[in-house]
């Protein structure tokens, strides 16, 4: 069974030299998650499909015994025990565990098809949380150890460097280098919305003058028949109160009073230490091209803060998972829901509609 393929993990000198150690939230991963919480390692998680952030710190109770650290090693124990991990963390990852579909003895590895596990890596790469020499190990069933052909991969597909069966422990040798980073003219605007820490790597990796085109943003790769629409013609479509696209300054948004607007409908997202040379526009450029323009904002930069209105619960996350370890002119951004917000419970996503 898998769970001795998942004990061998522990026979491995890499990772018996490992610090930290990032291993996938699958099931069938569970036994790898607990040998490195019993060796005493900082276990990372990544979070499911990416919905909330890259990863999660796994921090069991203190003195916590064996049958504990079962439970922090499990889905369940995942959620209930995890820190998260910003992208100012300043992780280092030694030892990267995933699972996967099918993989060669080459180390050619095929996943489930949504590219998670390979966004991950590339993820980490741009946070400078791997290496050109971090080792990836895959833990799989014999029956999953394949002949693959190499015209199937991609040159966005993690390779591994060791396979662990039931049975056997392969180190593979891999000559065909890992991603280096992010290709974003393979990323889709449809993947960019689903995954929000994306949008804050793409806008930092855009201030430091990368190219950052979309796939469906690249005259030769679109495909025709789901262009994506510009950002200015939607935003040109649906206007903020404080953002008018044909006159930015139109508006003062030291003037939008976020009273003005229905405040039980609205949520409001607190945004704290912004350093005393930040303007506005900078910040507004920033909620632009991370796609969360609030409702409303209200600047108050002599206090080093800001609050940003919006329509809904849903809009108000979704700013804040986009936002979280956004650094500005040099300062980490703290980013929670306004004090009003924070403790409304189910009924306020009930109410409002």
């Amino acid at each position: 069974c898998k769970s001795s393929a998942c004990c061998s993990l522990r026979e491995l000198e890499v990772f018996s030299r490992a610090r930290e150690v990032k291993v996938d939230p699958d099931k069938p991963l569970e036994g790898a998650r607990l040998a490195a919480l019993q060796a005493r390692k900082t276990l990372l998680v990544p979070t499911p499909r990416l919905r909330t952030g890259l990863f999660n710190r796994i921090v069991p109770p203190p003195g916590a015994t064996k049958e504990v650290l079962r439970r922090c090693a499990t889905s369940q124990g995942v959620r209930d025990f995890s820190v998260p991990v910003g992208l100012d963390s300043k992780a280092q990852v030694d030892l990267v565990v995933v699972g996967s579909v099918a993989v060669s003895e080459k180390g050619w590895r095929i996943g489930k098809g949504e590219g998670y596990a390979d966004m991950e890596y590339a993820m980490m790469v741009s946070m400078g949380a791997v290496q050109e020499d971090t080792p990836v190990v895959t833990i799989v069933h014999d029956c999953q150890v394949l002949d693959i052909a190499e015209e199937l991969l991609g040159d966005h597909d993690l390779t591994v460097d060791y396979i662990l069966t039931p049975t056997r422990t392969i180190q593979t040798h891999c000559k065909r280098p890992k991603p280096r980073g992010i290709m974003w003219h393979k990323v889709s605007s449809e993947m960019l919305g689903k995954i929000p820490i994306l949008k804050t790597l793409r806008w930092r990796e855009k201030q430091a003058g990368k190219d950052v085109t979309l796939q469906d943003e690249h005259p030769a790769l679109a495909d025709t028949s789901r262009a994506a629409i510009p950002d200015r013609e939607v935003m040109a479509a649906n206007p903020q109160p404080w953002s008018d696209p044909v006159n930015p300054k139109s508006v003062n948004p030291k003037s939008v009073n976020p009273k003005s607007e229905a405040s039980d409908t609205t949520t409001t997202v607190y945004v704290g230490n912004l350093p005393g040379s930040l303007r506005v526009s900078q910040l507004k450029s920033a909620l632009r091209e991370l796609q969360v323009l609030p409702a409303a904002l209200k600047w108050q930069g002599a206090q080093h803060r800001a609050f940003l209105d919006y329509r809904d619960q849903g809009a108000a996350h979704r700013a804040l998972s986009s936002l979280q370890g956004l650094s500005l002119g040099g300062n980490a951004l703290r980013v929670e829901l306004a004090k009003s917000h924070r403790d409304k419970g189910q009924g306020e996503i009930n109410t409002h509609k």
